[in-house]
């Protein structure tokens, strides 16, 4: 029987229980409707964040990040930064760059720096520029030599910061192989001088 067919407190019971079951499916489902419901606990949160499976850290970050999360679990997606999956470090950085959460800059930064998927170091790179700290400033600029989707969130990203390299990196970039690139300079009415 599906949830909504009974009383709100039998349904979220049914959705509760679901959070367990052996399936992930059904794990993912049970979430959805605990958050439709908005009544996620901080632990099932911290269960669904930390499941065996792909499917269900997948979701629950996804669905976490149209939350205003506690510290522990923004915590909890900071860690998941280093998680084996590269679809779940995408989504952690996403979700986190959407708390704009500052305590995850420097995990965000490695990702943006070292990780070997170009998915995760975009998205990291999205983050920090949302987050505009100070400390993620030379990790952005360098993200300029990246592949031309990390340059081009690279653009976006530096739009949030001021100065003369700043100004030196968009110049440059102006210039660069990826019509992509170029425009996305150009949007920011940057225009590189030609000295």
């Amino acid at each position: 029987m599906r949830a909504g067919a009974r009383g709100r407190d039998e349904d979220l019971t049914l959705l509760t229980t679901a959070l367990d079951h052996p399936r992930s499916r059904t794990r993912v489902l049970a979430l959805r409707g605990l958050v439709r419901a908005g009544d996620v606990s901080d632990q099932q949160w911290l269960t669904a964040l930390s499941d065996t499976d792909v499917d269900v850290r997948r979701e629950a970050l996804t669905q976490l990040s149209q939350q205003a999360p506690s510290t522990l679990l923004a915590d909890a997606v900071t860690s998941l930064l280093a998680d084996a999956d590269a679809l779940v470090v995408d989504a952690a950085a996403f979700a986190l760059g959407e708390f704009l959460y500052e305590p995850a800059v420097t995990a965000l930064c490695q990702v943006a720096s070292t990780h070997e998927d170009a998915r995760c170091r975009e998205a990291a790179i999205a983050a920090l520029g949302a987050l505009g700290h100070d400390d993620a400033r030379e990790v952005i600029i360098a993200a300029l030599r990246d592949k031309p989707p990390v340059r081009r969130r690279a653009i976006v990203a530096l739009a949030n910061y001021e100065g003369p390299d700043i100004d030196e990196a968009l110049a440059m970039a102006s210039e660069d192989k990826d019509w992509q690139v170029r425009a996305a300079v150009s949007q920011l009415g940057i225009v590189s001088d030609a000295n």
